[in-house]
C-alpha cells in the first residue's frame, strides 16, 4: 500500500497534522430527499417545501446526518483509504449553520490525538476533528472522530527512504 493516493499510516498522522481536502461537494435536493427517506426520517423540514417555506429558513434544510457523512467521506482518500481498521466513535458533533441544496462543502481535518493501541499490536488510535464549511466559509459541521489505524508495515519504507 505505497500508493500516495491511499490514506496515511498511523505514523504519518502526528498531532497537529492538518489536511485541507481537495474534494468539494455541491449538495442537491435529490441528495437530501433520498438520504432523508432512506434513513426513515419523515421530518417535513427536510422533505416538504411548503412546510419549510413557513419556517425561519424559508426552504428545506439539508439533512444534518448526510452533512456529517459528507464531512467524513471527503476526508477518506487523503487520510484513511486502505489504512483504517475501523471507526471507533464520534463525539462533539455540531451543526452551527444550516446547509441548503446548492451549497458547496469543503472540509479540513486535523489530527488532535494519536497513540499506539495498548491491546492490539500494529495499530494506533487517532482522533480527527473534521470541519466542513460552505461556499461562504461558514462552518456547517464539526465532528471529532476516533479511528483505529494500521501502522506502516515493516516492509513498506517511507518515500524519503526509497
Amino acid at each position: 500500500m505505497t500508493d500516495r493516493r491511499m490514506g496515511m499510516w498511523f505514523e504519518e498522522l502526528t498531532v497537529g497534522t492538518v489536511v485541507e481536502h481537495a474534494i468539494t461537494r455541491t449538495v442537491t435536493e435529490t441528495d437530501n430527499v433520498m438520504f432523508t427517506t432512506m434513513s426513515m426520517n419523515p421530518q417535513p423540514l427536510h422533505l416538504d417545501a411548503d412546510f419549510s417555506a413557513k419556517t425561519q429558513f424559508g426552504k428545506p434544510l439539508f439533512n444534518s446526518l448526510f452533512t456529517l457523512a459528507i464531512a467524513v467521506g471527503i476526508s477518506v482518500p487523503e487520510l484513511t483509504l486502505g489504512t483504517t481498521v475501523a471507526n471507533l466513535g464520534f463525539s462533539q458533533i455540531t451543526f452551527p449553520n444550516p446547509v441548503f441544496a446548492g451549497d458547496t462543502l469543503h472540509v479540513t481535518s486535523e489530527v488532535t490525538a494519536a497513540r499506539l493501541s495498548s491491546s492490539r499490536p500494529g495499530v494506533g488510535i487517532v482522533t480527527f476533528v473534521h470541519v466542513a464549511r460552505n461556499q461562504d466559509d461558514k462552518i456547517v459541521c464539526q465532528a471529532e472522530r476516533q479511528a483505529m489505524m494500521h501502522c506502516r508495515p515493516k516492509d513498506d519504507k517511507p518515500a524519503e527512504e526509497k
